[in-house]
């Protein structure tokens, strides 16, 4: 489904669930003055084309004591083993993000560890114990100032 395919109802119903994505559909309904009936076919549309993923509990690390996040970008041996190195990372339960990106380091995560210690131990006795990797570079992030969805209201070639 593209962009222009989502109708204003669509855009509403997806702006209200990335503000809370356990708003009942009855009170989704009365809030958006339409039935019940309505907002669950849009909403099994919007999943069944893969425009809403999942809805899930966002949670706090710093809340739970992961005091230190980085990002991290990984040079390879080679870059046919990119899958291989993504299923390795996959394992490390303080990575919680990989992607593949541009340029000499063929990856970058997103770590999260108790203290630089942890951090430390994580990239040097996990990361670069994975035969596959030549080398990292590590930016240790202060705070995240904010994070969002792409816009919902940008017409097809915007800028």
């Amino acid at each position: 489904m593209k962009q222009n395919q989502l109708d204003p109802i669509d855009l509403r119903i997806l702006n209200e669930l990335t503000e809370d994505a356990r708003i009942p559909y009855s009170s989704l309904a009365k809030k958006l003055k339409i039935s019940n009936t309505l907002v669950h076919q849009r909403i099994k549309k919007l999943t069944g084309s893969g425009i809403i993923d999942k809805a899930k509990y966002l949670i706090s690390p710093w809340k739970l004591g992961f005091q230190t996040s980085a990002y991290t970008q990984i040079m390879l041996t080679d870059s046919k083993m990119l899958k291989k190195v993504e299923v390795k990372l996959s394992t490390i339960k303080e990575i919680v993000e990989c992607v593949n990106i541009s340029g000499r380091y063929a990856l970058m995560v997103k770590i999260f560890a108790r203290n630089n210690r942890h951090l430390r131990d994580v990239i040097y006795e996990s990361i670069h114990t994975i035969d596959e990797v030549e080398g990292t570079n590590t930016t240790i992030s202060f705070e995240t100032a904010f994070s969002r969805n792409v816009p919902l209201d940008l017409e097809e070639g915007e800028e």
